[in-house]
Formats: structure tokens, sequence, C-alpha cells
């Protein structure tokens, strides 16, 4: 909800300067250089103001300026100032003539004014009443932080002081989310029941008093080199109070009170149509997610058109490697044969996506001349969180000292079916997110706040298509390799059917999880993880399928038009290089360049 932001007064000025030297300038060159400069000094102001609002977001970014801040998102305070942020620069863009900007700039005008739109249009739903779910939420993230091996750093005494001192920011918003929680269950804004009872074991792991045991004191077990004695017992004191009087008792309140009066409280109903405004919300939830103007049962529509289409497909790899039954039952036959779940321990499901990145290797530069320099790694999802977690990206800094890091849960290495892996990477890694958002964050052209911005139907879009290019970069020639890139896209379609099943047309939970298991090969367990996620965050699982519909038929359409004119590396140059951005803006930007290719 909260993005970038930045200070007005400094914008002001320069506006004001560049105005009164306008009257001076005789030439439409130095005019236009005028409202140039003072259009990039407003995105600059923007971009600081927004990471000021968002701290955590500018940690992830690799700023580390205000490590030790944690605004609460949900105090009214905060809640104001974001307002007054997005309604200011709503109106500052208003004071630039498009007419006056480069082709660049117009797009960067656009996507702000889509920013400010969207993020006020979010205010007008009670989302503050959902401030904890299972798989989005801020205590989720806080976790990662506290671990010591993500984004926050430990690597000075600083460094550890400025986590405590974001701790006590963090502490204040789980006081809020359970005062949120209360108000909303008075106006029936609760989540469904079947979502609380994942919640409980995230928080009761972090209830152990164990100090040795508990997440938020690791870094006290991993002191870099060089702390004096005086400071690591300083740092042990504090640390050890700060878990012991302060973590442990705000998460055993909020367990206590999700486990009783909330879970109490809960839906039996599944689909956000049931609260409030709820038909209305999931409108703009669509809206926000696929950056289309689709209608729930356009989407629907399509999404059971594609599980048609691709069930087709999956019936020749079935034939292909002679199995006899129907298509369901060979499901329940890729799911449990035992040559697909080779590993015993942890370490050799991270050694499989290695090998696969050595096998595309030689591969790649067909498809792509401009690679990101930041560094990639796979990792293990954190134990406190894989059992509800999905395989997930997490993007490096800025200036590329953190990794990317592809995050794959493993919570029973002998239960690890390889099937999918190949699409998996292709999607999560390389040339998926990691290529998708490193290239953006590394750009030279991109004003500096859209290098952090995130719209799924793009962002998404691009890694299931990305998918799609394994043949072309010397894989699936397993065919349950290839079976597993067609159950990664059906499961993208069935998302389209069940997302607006659950949310707009009155699905259960049950039903949702029953389509999925009649069309897919991904465990129960799996699925079930799945639904409750859509359940929790109306609309994201849209994106994928929409977005990558959207890139195949503009690189289908420039393969017809260019003919042999077309080359297949500068057609994801152009994909790539304006980094994240509405489907509309970029098929606006694909079209004229096939004009101006020809």
């Amino acid at each position: 909800m909260i993005k970038r932001i930045l200070k007005a007064t400094c914008f002001a000025l320069v506006f004001m300067a560049c105005k009164n030297e306008k009257k001076v300038e005789t030439t439409s060159e130095n005019t236009t250089v005028d409202i140039s400069a003072a259009f990039n000094e407003m995105l600059d102001a923007y971009y600081e103001e927004g990471l000021k609002l968002n701290p955590v977001q500018a940690t992830f970014a690799g700023d580390n300026r205000f490590n030790d801040q944690f605004p609460n998102p949900l105090a009214d305070e905060t809640v104001a100032k974001i307002k007054t942020y997005y309604t200011g620069y709503k109106e500052k863009l208003g004071e630039f003539d498009i007419t006056d900007l480069s082709k660049s700039e117009q797009m960067t005008k656009a996507i702000l004014q889509w920013e400010c739109d969207m993020n006020l249009a979010g205010f007008e739903y009670r989302q503050d009443y959902f401030p904890i779910d299972q798989m989005w939420s801020i205590n989720l993230r806080a976790g990662q932080l506290a671990s010591g091996a993500s984004a926050q750093p430990f690597k000075t005494v600083e460094d550890y002081n400025n986590w405590l001192k974001r701790l006590d920011g963090y502490l204040a918003w789980m006081t809020s989310a359970e005062e949120k929680m209360k108000e909303g269950m008075k106006e029936g804004y609760v989540l469904p029941k079947s979502l609380i009872t994942k919640v409980l074991p995230q928080l009761e792991a972090l209830t152990v008093e164990d100090l040795e045991a508990h997440l938020f004191y690791s870094p006290v077990k991993n002191f870099p080199e060089g702390f004096s004695k005086e400071d690591k017992k300083k740092l042990t004191e504090a640390y050890s109070n700060m878990v012991s009087e302060k973590i442990i008792p705000a998460y055993k309140s909020l367990h206590q009170f999700m486990s009783t009066d909330y879970m109490e409280a809960g839906r039996e109903s599944s689909g956000v149509s049931e609260i409030p405004n709820g038909e209305t919300f999931y409108k703009h939830q669509i809206k926000l997610y696929t950056t289309t103007n689709m209608t729930a049962d356009e989407i629907h529509t399509l999404g059971l058109s594609e599980v048609a289409r691709i069930s087709g497909e999956m019936e020749k790899i079935k034939e292909q490697v002679g199995y006899k039954g129907d298509l369901k039952s060979f499901f329940d036959y890729v799911r449990n044969k035992k040559e697909l779940m080779p590993f015993k321990e942890r370490k050799q499901v991270i050694d499989n996506f290695n090998a696969i990145h050595d096998r595309m290797k030689p591969q790649i530069e067909k498809l792509f001349d401009v690679k990101p320099k930041t560094a990639f790694e796979v990792r293990r999802t954190e134990a406190f969180r894989e059992n509800s977690a999905s395989a997930e990206y997490n993007p490096g800094s800025l200036d590329g000292t953190r990794p990317g890091i592809f995050y794959t849960p493993i919570p029973d290495a002998t239960k690890y079916n390889v099937y999918s892996d190949e699409s998996l990477f292709l999607h999560e890694a390389i040339p998926g997110h990691h290529y998708q958002i490193s290239l953006t964050q590394e750009s030279k052209e991109l004003p500096k706040f859209r290098k952090t911005l995130w719209y799924s139907g793009y962002g998404e879009g691009w890694a299931l298509y990305s998918e799609s290019l394994g043949k072309e970069l010397g894989l699936y020639t397993d065919p349950y390799q290839y079976f597993g890139m067609l159950g990664a896209e059906m499961h993208r379609a069935i998302r389209l059917v069940v997302d607006t099943g659950l949310h707009a047309k009155g699905w259960t939970r049950e039903k949702a999880i029953q389509y999925s298991l009649d069309n897919e090969a991904e465990s129960e367990a799996g699925i079930i993880s799945e639904i409750e996620r859509y359940m929790a965050n109306p609309g994201q699982a849209l994106s994928y399928k929409i977005g990558q519909l959207k890139i195949r038929e503009l690189r289908a359409k420039a393969e017809k038009e260019l003919g042999d004119k077309f080359d297949i590396r500068k057609f994801h140059n152009e994909v790539l290089e304006t980094g994240c951005v509405p489907l509309a803006l970029l098929e606006d930007k694909i079209n004229t360049w096939i004009t101006e290719s020809k």
C-alpha cells in the first residue's frame, strides 16, 4: 500500500525558478531543458519523500539511511501523510503538459499518475482491518529481517542498534494490528477461519522463551569479527531484554487474541464479496493487479478457455510417456512418482536448481544480449514460514552489493518433487524475476522511483512468459519437466478461474480446492496453501496469466509484422528496458517499436 515519497518544497522552488527562467529564454530547446529539469527534480523529490514514508522499502532497496525507522502504517498520522503525498504529487503532475515532455518522460508521467490514482483509490477500502494474514503481512517480512540474513544489515554496532530502534516501531504496529482487527470485528471485516488457523502457528513459533531458539535473537548469535567484548556484552543484554520483555509478550498477546476472540468471529465464507463493499473492492483489486479494465466474468471465461487448451497439451505428454489412465489419474501418478522425488537432503534441492542454471547458460545469449550485473543465489525458505510459503524471489539491492535471492520452501526433502523445477527456475530466477528486476534496478535511464515499482501484470507476466522459453534455452528435454511447465501454466490458468470464483461467484474454499485438484498435478497440501493465498489477497493471482498472454501476443505480432527483421534479443530488450509498467503502456511501446523497426 505504501510506496515511494518526496519533498514538495524543493520541487516548488525549482519549478518556480524554471518558470522565471523561461521568460528570459527565447529558444524552444532551452525551454524544453528547463521543463525537463523541473520534471526530473519533481521525480527525485517524489522518490526521496517516498523512502521516508516507507523506510523498510528503502532498506530492501539497499538504502541504509533509514534503517532505524519503522513508521506505523496503521497510525492515523502516517495514513494522513501518505494521502497528502499522493494528492500533492498528483497536483504537481498536472503542471506539466505532456506535449512538453520527451517520450520517456511521457511514459513516466503516465506511470506516476497511475501510482497516485491507484494508491488513493485503495484508501476507499478498509484494508487496515486485515493487517495480518498467513502470507502477505508485515509480521512475516519483519521475521525475515530479524533473522539477520535478509536486507537489514548487521555488520556494525550501529546496525545492531538500528534494528533495536526499528523494532520499537514494529511493536507499535503489532499493537495497532490487534486494535484494527478488533474494530474490524465490529464492522464485519474479519478473515476466514481457515486463514486464521494458518496464522496461529506462525505467531506461536515466536512465543518460545528459549532465547537461543528465538528468531529475533539470531543477530546476537552471529556477531561479525572485530566487535569488542564490551560491545558484544551490551548488545547481548539489549537484545535479550528486547526479545524477552517486548517481542515475546507482544507475540503472546497477539496469538492469544487471534486464537480466541478473533477465531470465534472468523468468517465461514471464503470470498471477499462477503465483506462490506467487497464487490467494489474486488473490482479495484482486478485493476490494481492486472493493470487492465477486464471484468471478473471476462477473466473467468478466459481462464476456462486456457484450462481447456492446456489440458489438450497435457494429454499429449501423457501419451508420450505411455500412461494409459485418464488425465486426472495422471496428475496423481506424477505427484507420487518416486523417481521424481530423488532427494534425501535439502542441499540436494538447492544443488538441482544450480545445475539447471548451468545447463541453460550456453543458450542464454541467443535470447538476451543484455544481462544483469547483480549476483544471484538460491536459498531455502526460512524454517519459521516455509510451511505456508511459496517459492519466491527477493530482489538484490539497488547498488548490486546484495544478491537477488530465489527462496524455495523445502519442509521435507524426501517428499520434494522435481517435475516442475526447470519452469520454476525460469520463473523465479533466470530469465524471470532476476533478469527483469535486476535490469530495472541497474538502469541508467529510468528515474529512481521507477526502479522499485512493481506491477504484477507486467512482473509476473514476464516471469510466466519466461517459463515458455525453456526449449529455446536447452531445457524441457525430459517430458516430465515439459509437463511441469504445462503444469505451471495450468496453475496460472486455474488461478483465473478460482480467484474470480472465490471473490465474484460465491465459490467456497472447498470448491476452489477441488477444481484445482481436478485440473492440475500440484499436491493437495500445495493446492490448499495456494487457494488460501488467493483468499488472503484477492486479485493478485490474476496478474500472471493476463500479463503472460499480453507479452506472448506482442511477440507474435512483432514476429509476424517484422518477418526476417525480427530479433528476439531486441524484443526482449524492448520489454525489459522500461521496467515495470501497466500493460497498456507496454503495448503502446512495443507497437511503436514495431512501426519504427519496419
